[in-house]
């Protein structure tokens, strides 16, 4: 075991030099006996690198390992990993995924400043990490990621501790940490700042074909800005999601709280969320424009979709078993639980909420969201509670009107089982 230095394998700073090939040689050298990869203090920009078995890459304090934003120096993305073991990524320095040079504001929300940044040229993801086991991430800073931050695919036994990724929060496509298909995760102690969702578990085509089933992931003590979901389950659904904890986490100013979506034909299951706080609003779109027109969210606390992905109705997939409490929301929108008659919702309780209803935004919570669906975005009367095609719904809590006008406690359609007990204060 011993530490392998960057300079000493020719790696230099500047703007328009490729390190990947010097970065690349200290990595292979130190698979062979396993240890560290030093980048010192410094600011070295490279296309992909490829961590390997026994493999710390460490970055010291002041070190930026810069991603080049040149198609011809990537493979997809910056930092990567394949069937591997015993790999880590510490220390205090940063991953600079230069996502600040692609994004702009082509002023399409009429001069609100909400609306997801237009995008321009060539945007890999910051890492992309698959059937690693023994997985650590530790204490470095991300920032602006030009598309995913933390792509895990198959990956097994992952530690992810007091790490912070600091991503344009109208950047789209720049989610925080994405276990998919994974197992034996935490994810504890971290800052995140994003456009799209914070932190987000799915399970993808390609990862549930190869990877089976996502399970035992607890995600705690985690601070969360995002312009869509803080936490997220979904929308990628295509194996059984399951075992997840979602605790002690603060979600400010998100368009969602907690979501779980099911649309691929998989099914969500034994989901437990506990000691959750925060606020969510309805941010301004653009829907006059194709790409990125709108977030998905307009200010729901809590959010449980069974729906059809697009036109052609294939079942959609199931979520069942879910338990949320001691739950603190200052929310524009309601809790939100809808299926369809082939996607079903079962079993859902939430206890020790405290609601307070008032209005934060510039938009006005008229609308129900359910984008990735055929129904996507409609105007609808917002109540306290929502469900449709639901069977067993039980809201326990408190609801304080801030400055919005009282609404109708609960609309339900096709739903059984259902029992609401919100106490106003």
């Amino acid at each position: 075991m011993g530490d392998y230095n960057i300079l000493d394998f020719g790696a230099v700073t500047g703007e328009e030099i490729n390190n990947a090939a010097a970065i690349q040689a200290a990595i292979d050298e130190c698979s062979l006996a396993g240890g560290r990869v030093i980048v010192p203090a410094g600011r070295f920009i490279s296309g992909t690198i490829y961590l390997k078995d026994h493999v710390e890459l460490y970055l010291e304090s002041g070190a930026w390992l810069v991603a080049a934003l040149k198609e011809e120096w990537m493979e997809g993305c910056f930092i990567g990993a394949c069937h591997c073991k015993d790999v880590t990524i510490s220390g205090q320095g940063t991953i600079y995924g230069q996502g600040d040079k692609i994004f702009y504001d082509d002023g399409a929300d009429n001069g609100y400043g909400e609306c997801p940044l237009n995008i321009r040229g060539y945007r890999p993801r910051t890492t992309y990490l698959e059937d690693v086991t023994n997985l650590t991430i530790r204490d470095v800073t991300f920032r602006n990621a030009a598309f995913w931050t933390l792509h895990m695919a198959g990956c097994k036994h992952v530690t992810i501790r007091d790490i912070k990724i600091l991503n344009d929060v109208r950047g789209a496509n720049n989610d925080g940490i994405d276990p998919d298909c994974c197992q034996d995760v935490t994810i504890s102690g971290c800052l995140i700042k994003t456009g799209d969702d914070a932190i987000v578990v799915k399970a993808t085509k390609a990862a549930a074909e190869k990877y089976g089933v996502c399970e035992n992931i607890i995600i705690q003590n985690c601070i969360l800005y995002s312009h869509d979901s803080g936490l997220k389950i979904g929308t990628e659904t295509h194996g059984t999601i399951r075992n997840i904890v979602m605790s002690d986490c603060i979600i400010q100013d998100c368009s969602r709280g907690v979501g779980i979506w099911v649309r691929d034909g998989g099914t969500v299951e034994n989901v437990h969320i506990h000691h959750v706080m925060g606020s969510t609003r309805r941010y301004a779109d653009c829907p006059q424009r194709e790409f990125a027109p709108r977030w998905w969210g307009k200010g729901e606390p809590l959010f449980f979709s069974a729906a059809y992905r697009n036109e052609h109705k294939k079942y959609p997939g199931k979520i069942r078993n879910i338990t949320a409490d001691h739950i603190w929301f200052t929310s524009e929108s309601c809790i939100f639980a809808a299926g369809e008659e082939e996607g079903s919702i079962e079993n859902i309780t939430i206890s020790n909420l405290n609601l307070t209803l008032k209005q934060q935004g510039t938009q006005p919570a008229q609308v129900f969201d359910e984008q990735p669906s055929p129904r996507g975005v409609y105007d609808h009367e917002i109540p306290v509670v929502y469900s449709r095609w639901v069977k067993g719904l039980s809201v326990e809590g408190t609801l304080t009107y801030d400055n919005l006008d009282k609404r109708q406690t609960v609309i339900q359609e096709n739903s059984s089982d259902i029992n609401i007990n919100m106490k106003e204060q």
